[in-house]
Formats: structure tokens, C-alpha cells, sequence
């Protein structure tokens, strides 16, 4: 297994290169959207919480994520010592319609299976994504973490209706006219899935791309009034059966597994890694289930972090582990002292498996 590092987009830079090779890791994740855009330009904060005033502005619709454009970025990570394994999540302006079934759909769709080949030919295995129209919403700030630490969490459900022109908890259309937008039933987003996946699929083979999903987040059976898909384990099955494929994989995320309010994590993770389906893995722990949980230290929270690790190994994952958020620590740099333990719990956790016969 390989130590890896999930970067938002204004992190993309040497800084943080450094930082990703001095804690170990080999691999990152990149998130190319940027979930922290306001409407003046500027980050909303240091880490999205997928509040009721969701994240910020989407892209622009008509500027795609060019062969050029990612070729620059593999470089630019090669030259610092590490491999990109993944692009994290489409920006809903790229694809809202096809979230929300609306009349740009099928050009939309068109535009997705462009960057798809985009991706591989860039060289890049893995494309993570998040089939959800309300996205992560609903998560509350705290000290929840040992020692009064700063992470995230939820408390209670939140149904509060999504405003016209929001899709994935960030704003498309700033002009949209007043009102909300329309709940979808639970088979009208499966059926979305589907024709995405059927669309998609036969492209990332061709591409030589891995369509990694993930869970919803946070799990639970409505978000702003809209349904989720993969809020219990079962449902990842669901989804895999839905469009076979060798492509057609799992973006591993353990914290929302572990918030699920149904199954056993172990055999969760012992279930979909047999069946090797995991692209890469989230690795984080949590406290609690949704509705109601919180976010806590690598070694805090309710799963053992090494028994996960000793199943991954039996059944042969050899892939990433990222530490997708963990708490914030109280320095004068939060961000990275938090990230720092995690992925140094992690390194000595890997270590202590391969020393293990």
C-alpha cells in the first residue's frame, strides 16, 4: 500500500509538494475544483464544511480540463518527487444537468467523456467522483476532536431545501430565478446513474481510466429534500452492479462507511477489497452515525485503524491511502499539523504491516 496526500486546488504548488514528501508520501490526489471560490474570487476558508451556505461559485461552464492543462500538472508533481494517482471530482458546472436531468444533459455528458480522455491520455489512472445533487451539505464545525481540536461533524438531519441554480452544494447559476429546485425520487437518481455510467464506462476503458465513487457524504437517506445513493454499504454493490466494468470502481471513503447506520465496517471493507474494487482509500476515522457523529484523530475514533489496514493487506489492496480531512490542530498551522499526525500515524501503521509475516 502507498502513503498518499489529497491537495485542493489552491494548494497545487511547491509548498506543498515539499510537504507531501516530507511526511512520507509518494502519491496525491488532486482536487481541481475549487470548492472555495466566492463570488469575488477569493477562498471562503480553509476547509469545506458543506454548510447550508454551501461552498461557493462553480466553474465556468464553457472552460473544460484540457490534455495540456493536465499534462502540466502530472509534470509539475513528477518533478517534485510524486506520482498523481487521482483527480477528485467533476465541477458542477460541468455537469449539473446531468445531476439534475435537465436539457444540457446529453451535451454535458459529451463534455465529460472529453475530459475522461483527457485524463488518460495525460497518464492519469484514477478519476474519483460523487453522484449526489445535494453534495456534502449539512456538516457542522467543532472542538471534536481529543484535546478540543477543530473537525467537522453533523447534528441531526438536514432537509432544507436546495435554491434554484445550486447543484453539489455550490452555486451554477447566480441568476437562477427564485425558488427551489425539485426533489428527484430515489429511482429517478439511480436511473441518472445509470445513463451516466453507460455513457462514461465504455470511454474510460478506452481511456485506460478508473471511475472511482463515492459514498455520499454525509450518509443518510435524504440531503435538502434530495435522495442519496450510497448512504448503507449495500449500495455500493448496487452501484457496481448497475454497469459492470474493470473501470467501474470505488473511491474508498472509510469515514462515511463507518458513519453508515447499517453493516460492520470490517466486513464492509473485507466485502468490496475481495472483490478488488477499491481505486484508493480514504482513510480517516469518525465517531458516532449518521445523523450524529463526528470526525476525530486517526487513532481516536470508532474503527481500528490497523485491523482495517491487516484486512486491505490479506486480500491483496495495494493501492493509495490519503487522509481526505482530518482536525485542525491549535498551531500556527492547522491545516498541516493535522495532516502531519495522520500521515505519520499511517507510515508507522504501514511499517508495522510489512514488518508483520
Amino acid at each position: 500500500m502507498k502513503l498518499g496526500l489529497g491537495l485542493y486546488r489552491h494548494q497545487l504548488n511547491a509548498e506543498h509538494y515539499r510537504f507531501a514528501k516530507q511526511c512520507g508520501c509518494s502519491h496525491v490526489v488532486v482536487h481541481w475544483v475549487d470548492y472555495f471560490r466566492s463570488s469575488r474570487g477569493n477562498r471562503t476558508s480553509d476547509q469545506p464544511v458543506g454548510d447550508d451556505a454551501g461552498w461557493g461559485l462553480a466553474g465556468d461552464p464553457n472552460k473544460f480540463w484540457t490534455f495540456e492543462d493536465l499534462v502540466a500538472l502530472k509534470k509539475e508533481i513528477n518533478a517534485a518527487g510524486l506520482e498523481l494517482e487521482a483527480i477528485e471530482n467533476f465541477d458542477p458546472a460541468h455537469w449539473h444537468d446531468v445531476l439534475l436531468d435537465g436539457p444540457k444533459k446529453l451535451q454535458q455528458l459529451e463534455n465529460l467523456k472529453s475530459i475522461i480522455r483527457n485524463v488518460g491520455r495525460a497518464g492519469i489512472p484514477v478519476f474519483g467522483y460523487n453522484f449526489s445533487i445535494a453534495g456534502v451539505a449539512g456538516r457542522v464545525k467543532g472542538n471534536f476532536a481529543r484535546g478540543g481540536a477543530d473537525a467537522v461533524g453533523m447534528n441531526g438531519p438536514f432537509d432544507k431545501p436546495m435554491p434554484n441554480g445550486m447543484v453539489w452544494n455550490m452555486v451554477y447559476d447566480k441568476d437562477a430565478p427564485p425558488g427551489t429546485v425539485p426533489s428527484a425520487t430515489p429511482e429517478q437518481l439511480w436511473q441518472r446513474l445509470k445513463c451516466f455510467l453507460d455513457a462514461l464506462l465504455p470511454v474510460a476503458e478506452e481511456a485506460g481510466v478508473t471511475l472511482a465513487a463515492h459514498p455520499d457524504d454525509p450518509p443518510v437517506p435524504t440531503l435538502r429534500g434530495q435522495p442519496r445513493l450510497v448512504y448503507q454499504p449495500r449500495f455500493y454493490q448496487k452501484l457496481l452492479d448497475l454497469r459492470p466494468s474493470p473501470r467501474n470502481a470505488l473511491e474508498f471513503c472509510l469515514g462515511s462507511l463507518a458513519e453508515m447506520t447499517e453493516g460492520d465496517i470490517y466486513d464492509v471493507v473485507d466485502t468490496y477489497s475481495r472483490q478488488g474494487k477499491l481505486a484508493y482509500v480514504h482513510f480517516r476515522n469518525v465517531r458516532g452515525k449518521a445523523p450524529h457523529y463526528q470526525e476525530t484523530f486517526i487513532d481516536e475514533g470508532d474503527m481500528d485503524m490497523l485491523r482495517v489496514l491487516r484486512i486491505l493487506k490479506r486480500n491483496g489492496y495495494a493501492g493509495v491511502l490519503v487522509p481526505d480531512h482530518a482536525p485542525q490542530m491549535a498551531c500556527a498551522a492547522p491545516w498541516h499539523a493535522g495532516m502531519a499526525f495522520a500521515l505519520g500515524y499511517m507510515k508507522a501503521a504501514l511499517q508495522t504491516l510489512e514488518a508483520t509475516p
